[in-house]
């Protein structure tokens, strides 16, 4: 079995995602697969009837692979979205799929989506300028979640606690990028500087972890040095995961859980979500994991 990965810059220069890629080396040779490691930058893409032909790795004709694994999630920009297109036209099984990275790299269509279908999701408003403040007070108050439209490893996510700090920051982002998208979401105080990372695979949960922010601090990502540890999955926590993977297409995804009160929100689901803290703190392997479940769904669609 052969397959290629696409990551947003090559494994020599990846510092936040060093750890994944070589797992996913590792366990593919562990598991007899064949894997190669690509940037967007390396492709050149042919619309043409001699489908076969119609893609080139720097500049060369290219044997193409049995699966794509995308590692980029949010950071997908439109040419990587236009190679894995372009794989899928040939043939190419990419796990996940262009349509479902697409959708969840857009936090607020992400939200919109579950919404509508009955999750529960925490209330979340887009940002226009000018910012009518007093209207996000009514419906969200005060302290804020400020999110980019699209961001990973808690990058682009703040907590403002005041309204008069949210005046001020509204105004900065206006007078510097007034066409920035924003988001605001509640903060929901039972969360505050913790979540529920929970790594779905083929629609299955296969680990669950609880991440706690730095004394101080409010994002609880183990990549920004927030401490991790194993959970139990209750019920709840099983079905609003593998309900919201299902919804948004995701073979592999990462969905984050808020604490609310006894209950959960779903805050986020990540389409190439990191994995280094929770192997860590559980016991499980998760490219072993996908690499089984590939397997499986190839074999199924033979």
């Amino acid at each position: 079995m052969k397959g290629w990965t696409l990551y947003k810059d090559l494994s020599a220069s990846l510092k936040p995602e060093v750890y994944e890629v070589n797992r996913f080396i590792e366990e593919a040779s562990e598991n007899g697969i064949e894997v190669q490691e690509f940037k967007p930058e390396q492709f050149d893409l042919i619309v043409t009837k001699e489908d076969r032909k119609g893609i080139l790795i720097d500049g060369e004709t290219a044997t193409l692979p049995d699966f794509l694994l995308p590692r980029m999630g949010a950071n997908t920009t439109y040419f990587a979205l236009a190679v894995i297109r372009h794989l899928e036209r040939l043939g190419v099984h990419s796990f996940n799929s262009s349509q479902s990275i697409d959708t969840v790299k857009d936090k607020l269509f992400t939200q919109q989506i579950l919404a509508e279908n009955n999750l529960p999701v925490p209330n979340t408003m887009m940002v226009k300028f000018p910012v009518n403040v007093d209207l996000v007070e009514s419906h969200l108050g005060f302290p804020v979640v400020v999110k980019t439209l699209s961001g990973s490893q808690g990058i682009g996510v703040f907590l403002i606690d005041s309204k008069s700090n949210f005046e001020d920051l509204m105004q900065l982002i206006e007078e510097t990028n007034s066409k920035a998208n924003i988001i605001l979401q509640e903060c929901i105080s039972s969360s505050r500087g913790r979540d529920l990372r929970v790594i779905t695979i083929g629609g299955r949960v296969v680990a669950c972890m609880e991440r706690k922010a730095r004394r101080g601090k409010f994002r609880a990502s183990y990549s920004r040095g927030g401490s991790v540890k194993q959970f139990d999955v209750t019920p709840e926590i099983e079905w609003l995961a593998t309900e919201t993977s299902r919804i948004l297409g995701l073979d592999i995804a990462g969905i984050d859980l808020l604490f609310d009160g006894g209950h959960f929100k779903v805050c986020e689901a990540n389409s190439a979500p990191g994995f280094e803290g929770l192997e860590k703190c559980c016991n499980v392997n998760i490219p072993q994991r996908i690499y089984d479940f590939i397997r499986l769904r190839l074999d199924m669609l033979k």
